[in-house]
Parts: C-alpha cells; sequence; structure tokens
C-alpha cells in the first residue's frame, strides 16, 4: 500500500481474506478493535475493524439482508471521525436500490451523511479530478423536477458552502465560482429561457455583494473546454448530468466524490458499485486510491499541516 496515506477498513475479515485467496493475492488480513491500533500495523498489513454479516458474500450479488450492516458500517465511519479516532470518511459506492428495500430513505450517500451530521448542517456534493471541480446544484431529481425546485435561495445556499469549503479544504483563498446556465447558450438573453435573467443571474449578483468571485451565466457547451476551465476553481452547474458528464469524460477512473458543509470529511469513489465486476479482480482501483488521498489531503488543510 505504498503511496497511499494510513486507514483501517470497516469489513468482515473473513469476506476479505476468502475474496483475496480466490483472487490469488497476497493480501494479509490484522484485525483491530479500535482505530488507534491500525497505524503501527498498516505497513505489513490491511487493519481491519471486523464487522459481523448476516448472510455470507457473494461478489456481484446484492442481498437485502446485509444491507443493514452496510448503513451501520458508514454510521459507525461517522462516529469514529466526529469523535477524533479518525481523519476522515471514505465510502465505498452503495447499491441503493437494496438498501431502499431494508428502509432506506435517503436519495444518496451526501443526503444520508448531512442527516448524520445533524439539522444544523446542509451538505454539497462536489466531483472533483486534477482538471476539474463540479458541483450539482439539484442533484438526484428527474430534470423536470429539478426545473421546479431552482431557486434563486437554493443556488445562493449551495454557492456560499461551495465557497467556504474551497476556503477551508483546498486552500484557496479566494474562489472563483463559475455557474453554467440552464438553457441552451445560457438562455440567448431569454429568447431561449429565462432562467438566467430571473434566477441564477440576480443570485450571482448577491454573491458579488458578499465578496464571491463569480463567472457566468456560461453557456454549459463551451464552459468545459482546456481554455475556459483555467478560468474558475469550481463550476456550478443546474443539474447533475450537466456536472457529471464533463468530469467523467475527462477522468472517469480518476474523479473523486466529495461531500462538503459538513463537520467532518467525506470522500468517495466516483462511480457506482459495477456488480458485473465485482470480484473479478479486473475493477480499475484508480478512483478509490484518489479517494483515499483526497480525504487525506483535506484533513491535513483542516489541522494547517
Amino acid at each position: 500500500m505504498a503511496g497511499l496515506p494510513q486507514f483501517f477498513c470497516l469489513d468482515c475479515p473473513d469476506r476479505l481474506r476468502s475474496l483475496a485467496n480466490t483472487l490469488r493475492w497476497t493480501v494479509p488480513i490484522a484485525e483491530i478493535s479500535a482505530p488507534g491500533e491500525a497505524a503501527a500495523l498498516f505497513d505489513k498489513a490491511l487493519p481491519v475493524l471486523p464487522l459481523s454479516l448476516p448472510e455470507t458474500v457473494e461478489p456481484g450479488i446484492l442481498n437485502v439482508a446485509n444491507a443493514a450492516k452496510v448503513l451501520s458500517s458508514i454510521e459507525m465511519a461517522v462516529d469514529f471521525v466526529i469523535k477524533g479516532d479518525a481523519s476522515a470518511v471514505v465510502t465505498n459506492p452503495i447499491h441503493k436500490s437494496v438498501l431502499y428495500e431494508a428502509g432506506f430513505r435517503h436519495p444518496g450517500h451526501t443526503e444520508f451523511l448531512a442527516e448524520l451530521a445533524g439539522a444544523a448542517h446542509r451538505s454539497v456534493m462536489m466531483l472533483a479530478c486534477d482538471q476539474l471541480r463540479v458541483v450539482p446544484i439539484t442533484v438526484h431529481v428527474s430534470l423536470r423536477r429539478a426545473t421546479e425546485i431552482l431557486t434563486r435561495d437554493l443556488i445562493l445556499e449551495t454557492a456560499r458552502i461551495t465557497h467556504a469549503g474551497l476556503k477551508q479544504d483546498f486552500g484557496i483563498p479566494q474562489p472563483r465560482l463559475a455557474f453554467a446556465g440552464l438553457n441552451p447558450h445560457a438562455g440567448e438573453d431569454g429568447s431561449m429561457g429565462d432562467e438566467e435573467l430571473k434566477i441564477i443571474g440576480p443570485a450571482m449578483e448577491e454573491l458579488r455583494s458578499e465578496g464571491i468571485e463569480c463567472i457566468g451565466p456560461l453557456s454549459a457547451d463551451t464552459m468545459f473546454h482546456e481554455e475556459a476551465r483555467a478560468q474558475y476553481d469550481v463550476a456550478l452547474c443546474m443539474y447533475h448530468d450537466q456536472a457529471l458528464i464533463p468530469i467523467k469524460t475527462l477522468d472517469f477512473h480518476g474523479g473523486t466524490n466529495i461531500t462538503i458543509g459538513l463537520p467532518f470529511i467525506r470522500t468517495s469513489p466516483d462511480h457506482g458499485t459495477a456488480l458485473g465486476l465485482a470480484g473479478s479482480g479486473n475493477a480499475n482501483p484508480t478512483s478509490f486510491f484518489n479517494a483515499l488521498k483526497q480525504a487525506a489531503s483535506m484533513a491535513a488543510q483542516r489541522n494547517g499541516k
């Protein structure tokens, strides 16, 4: 695990050993009883804080019987970080459909983590790679619903959290925020839609009055090429795919998912569960490795190191 920051897993050690044996990988597993034991073992083995699973896991096969344990592992990880026993939470992708069967009521990880943090905290999902950072202002809703819930207040809240997160966790003293338009050509002065004039533009003016540097609204089809990206630190997009298509095109295997606005650090790979690759040894680990490194970088930034 050379080159990776120290970490420990919340998992079933027997599951990990069985998977390593199947793949003929030499992966020493060291069971720990508390997070503080991980550092001394990390150079020699993978530290694992054991979780007992109700049923045996078959790679690539969803099992609702284990869903509650998936959710409790996230709760445990957050609790460790809030107590100061760990510096950050790095989550693996979750398969929401099987969690819904077990009673999970959130659209995704981000919203669940916000609830665990407490009602005073609103979370924002940021996707990042070396070339680009993006924030979708509306997230896991239909495109029709996105246009209904896109408001000036939602834009303001998301932008303020994003601005603060870039300063706190990325060390950018004066973040530059670029805003995508909702409509083709950013509305073309109202001829292709007036959300830019009535909602997005006024929100940007208020942000500028607060000292936040804003660019746009920009036409989404021209704001993601290399020269355009050099003009801003993050792109705030009006709906999910407007944000995720460009970053996954630029770096599908290396992007990371970052939750900002919470009192703890959380990162994740920027991809789904890939059930067809599970247990094959052929999945690309780059995004997971980058999520670990991003979490460590953010923790160091918060700690002033």
